[in-house]
């Protein structure tokens, strides 16, 4: 009978402790203090506690210290010993994804940023040291997978090319202060394609545009996003070039991928919704951190309308419901998504370039491009119209155009080009596009056009 009393006033000790548990149990496996909670009369039994005793746990997860939670705890230890000899680590490297618990993996560009068991593990206490942000790329030694346990991050060397201690101290993306978008990105490669060089001079393009492509189905709007990227990673290399697909085909997600030179994320018609949902946020978060990081980067989206779809249905039904089915949440996070384009005055900057579905037959389509229409400060209209008369690029373009365009473009090329539009506005516009098309096909550049245009002026 005092044994029993005993046991139960003090608790038995678990396999593995070191010392007595507290309370009324004994201690879980791997155990090293004296808090926690342990089985109910001290009988090897352990449950989730928060203190030195093992957690409730499978095997295998209690000897990395996850707590009752699913948050793995720090080491207190730099280097962890195994058989009395140090743990090799080796160098990794991966962009943070955030676990609402405040623990995060680093996950692979490589793979899409897909979730894999190899992805190396990152401990609450080392986001807390280094204020790291979801979508920072993060290098540093990582301790390979052991004991049934993953691969996780032991020292961080690097943040986003910044020692850990200096990373701490970069402005977070809503510190810092967006303006007006002052550099013009020309987009002209050459006599070919006419595409880009209608776009210099009808949709300029700058650093921090939010630029929305809206075309109705077979229009071009692939061969345009194609041609536009090609022209960044032509004209401007040091721009960041990424590329989201939500919702395409899958062989169109091959095509982009063997055309784009940057790189590309797809959730194709394969994939679930969550799949949709999460890959928007998490790219939008990464290339978020390469503009705060000082950084210019030039995302092409196909298409925001999908994207849309998606989060409407991830969203569910609230109770209140939109004309076409549409959830009145639905579109909050799509817009805030698109609404991240800008550039700073203290340097860095976020283009992005996204296409709207019109004409599809769908109302849901048409009440989101009405959602999002007059959120961009450069639109871009295809006609369907001119693609039927097999017309290239199939510009609307009394319809499409640049806001605050004098900021980009020097005084004198911007009178010719109203001078420009002042003609073609009083025509059709077929014959104003097909009368543009032929133009620039007699000239090697956009500049020996527009002296033309300003020479006939003086005249």
């Amino acid at each position: 009978m005092s044994k029993r009393r005993r046991s139960r006033s003090h608790g038995g000790q678990g396999p593995g402790g070191q010392g007595p548990g507290q309370g009324s149990g004994g201690q879980g496996p791997g155990g090293q203090g004296s808090g926690g909670y342990g089985g109910r009369r001290g009988r090897g039994r352990y449950r989730g506690g928060s203190g030195g005793g093992g957690g409730g746990m499978p095997t295998g997860a209690g000897s990395i210290g996850m707590d009752s939670e699913g948050m793995r705890p720090p080491d207190l230890e730099p280097e962890l010993l195994e058989n009395g000899e140090p743990v090799p680590l080796e160098p990794g490297s991966g962009v943070l994804e955030m676990h609402p618990n405040g623990y995060g993996f680093l996950r692979r560009a490589e793979t899409n940023y897909v979730r894999e068991r190899a992805d190396p593990f990152v401990p609450a206490t080392m986001i807390e040291r280094y204020k790291l942000r979801e979508g920072v790329f993060v290098q540093g030694l990582v301790q390979l997978g052991r004991r049934q346990q993953g691969p996780r991050v032991r020292e961080v060397q690097e943040v986003e090319g910044l020692p850990p201690e200096q990373y701490a101290n970069v402005k977070t993306f809503d510190q810092l202060t967006p303006i007006n978008p002052e550099t013009w990105l020309c987009l002209e490669t050459g006599q070919q394609p006419l595409t880009t060089r209608v776009m210099d001079l009808l949709t300029p393009l700058g650093k921090g545009q939010r630029a929305l492509v809206v075309a109705p189905p077979r229009t071009g709007k692939t061969i345009l996003l194609q041609q536009v990227s090609q022209a960044i990673s032509t004209n401007h290399p040091e721009l960041n070039l990424v590329m989201l697909l939500i919702d395409e085909r899958p062989e169109e997600v091959t095509d982009m991928r063997r055309s784009v030179k940057g790189e590309v994320f797809a959730s194709s018609l394969d994939c679930d919704v969550e799949n949709h949902v999460r890959l928007s946020q998490f790219v939008i978060e990464r290339c978020k951190r390469m503009a705060e990081a000082g950084k210019d980067v030039f995302l092409l989206m196909d298409s925001i309308t999908r994207m849309a779809r998606a989060f409407n249905k991830w969203v569910g039904n609230t109770g209140r419901t939109m004309s076409g089915g549409v959830d009145i949440k639905a579109l909050d996070i799509p817009k805030k998504l698109f609404a991240t384009a800008r550039v700073f005055e203290e340097g860095g900057s976020l283009t992005i370039v996204a296409t709207a579905l019109i004409d599809t037959g769908s109302r849901m389509d048409e009440l989101i491009f009405q959602e999002f229409k007059g959120t961009g400060n450069m639109e871009l209209v295809l006609d369907r119209k001119l693609a039927d008369r097999r017309v290239w690029p199939a510009i609307d373009i009394s319809q499409s155009g640049t806001r605050r365009e004098e900021k980009l473009l020097a005084a004198e090329v911007l009178n010719s080009i109203n001078m420009l539009r002042r003609t073609l506005s009083s025509m059709h516009t077929v014959d104003a596009m097909e009368q543009l098309t032929k133009q620039l096909a007699k000239f090697k550049s956009n500049r020996e056009f527009l002296s033309l245009i300003a020479s006939s002026r003086g005249d």
